[in-house]
Parts: structure tokens; C-alpha cells; sequence
């Protein structure tokens, strides 16, 4: 039952996305964000909307710069939510230039101290290993986590862009590209936008956050 609520709550936020930024459409963004999170979370299946481009895109969009750090942050709460579990999810998020977009906004001076920390969780986070998608009507686990953002072509300009077999997220090592990655495969990634990933990783082995082993 709360598969089509979530499908409607992400249709809600595509046409709030679509009306521009101010004060009161912030406010109706970050109240479908959370109810999209608390969908996710009650409802791990409805997570697999997310393996299509088309509502992976609506939350990358909303990592713009133009976008309040209000919207950013809650933005990457609720993208953490629908990756978890999901390595079908993530391999969209790559293959859309999530990482891209993460870590363009963590790099900007004018992304604000609280989203670029926000970002780094969302990166400890992306950086564990993977594990096959956990069955319909599974728990999950709330994870608390961030992103770092770079510039893409937003869908509201034009639809998702053309995808490279040889880009980020093609084929990687033979590899069918809905595979789950290893926390080295993603490094791997990562280290295309980003320097000194490996720090990021030894911290991630060292204090494992997360409670899981680091492979």
C-alpha cells in the first residue's frame, strides 16, 4: 500500500521542484522530503523507485547550489534512504553523475559548513561495501548520512542526459553495472572527482561508523 504513496509524494516533489525557489515552496519541499523519507523507511520496497533515472534525478536536482542548505541537507538524509539496501539504487546514482554532483557542491566556497559535513557522511556512507538487495518486507535500518555536489544537467532543463558506456558508471572491471561494489571499486569511482579518497577509507576502517566491516 505505501508503494503508491511514495510514487506520489516523489510525483509532488518533481512539480514543487518545477515551481522555482521561495520561502513557502522551500517549506512544502523540505515536508515532502521528510515524508518521502519516513515512506522509504517504513516501506523499504518503495525504495526501488529509485532505480529509475527519473526519480534518481529529482533528488540530484535538488543538491543545486540554488537550493537552500535546508533542502540540500534534508535532500541528502532522504537520498541516504533510498540507497539503502539498494545497490540497484546506487548503480543509477552513478551512472546519473551522482558522485559528480556531491562532490562539486562540497567543493563550492558557497556551500554552507553544515551541508559539506552532511556531504561527508553521505560519502562515509557510499563508500561501504555492498550487499545484495535485502527481500520485500525486510527491516532496515535509519542511517544518518551526507553528500558532496557537483554541477549536472538538471531534469527540469531537459531530461537526463545521454549516459557514456565509457563513463562513470559503465560496466566497471567486466562487471554487469547492477552489481553491488566493493568499498575499492567505489574508491576507485570516487577518486575521479575527489582527492585523497584513501583517507577517507583508512578513517572509515579505523572507526567503522556504521558497524560494518570495511572490504
Amino acid at each position: 500500500m505505501l508503494l503508491p504513496v511514495a510514487m506520489r509524494l516523489v510525483t509532488c516533489l518533481e512539480h514543487l521542484l518545477g515551481r522555482g525557489s521561495n520561502g513557502t515552496n522551500d517549506l512544502l519541499i523540505l515536508s515532502t522530503l521528510d515524508l518521502i523519507q519516513g515512506a522509504l523507511l517504513l516501506h523499504p520496497p518503495s525504495r526501488t523507485l529509485f532505480a529509475r533515472e527519473i526519480y534518481m534525478n529529482i533528488l540530484l536536482d535538488l543538491l543545486d547550489p540554488i537550493n537552500c542548505p535546508a533542502i540540500q541537507s534534508a535532500t541528502l538524509l532522504t537520498l541516504v534512504t533510498a540507497l539503502l539496501d539498494h545497490p540497484a539504487n546506487t548503480r543509477t546514482f552513478e551512472e546519473l553523475d551522482g558522485l559528480l554532483t556531491v562532490t562539486s557542491l562540497f567543493k563550492q566556497r558557497a556551500t554552507s559548513r553544515e551541508v559539506k559535513l552532511k556531504l561527508v557522511e553521505f560519502l562515509y556512507f557510499y563508500l561501504m561495501p555492498e550487499t545484495p538487495m535485502i527481500p520485500a518486507g525486510a527491516g532496515a535500518s535509519a542511517t544518518n548520512a551526507a553528500a558532496i555536489g557537483l554541477q549536472r544537467s538538471p531534469t527540469k532543463l531537459g531530461g537526463p542526459r545521454p549516459r557514456s558506456a565509457n563513463g562513470p558508471g559503465a560496466h566497471h572491471g567486466g562487471r554487469g553495472n547492477r552489481d553491488t561494489r566493493t568499498t575499492d571499486e567505489k574508491q576507485a569511482l570516487l577518486g575521479r572527482y575527489l582527492n585523497n579518497v584513501e583517507d577517507l577509507v583508512e578513517d572509515l576502517k579505523e572507526t567503522a561508523p556504521f558497524g560494518a566491516t570495511v572490504y
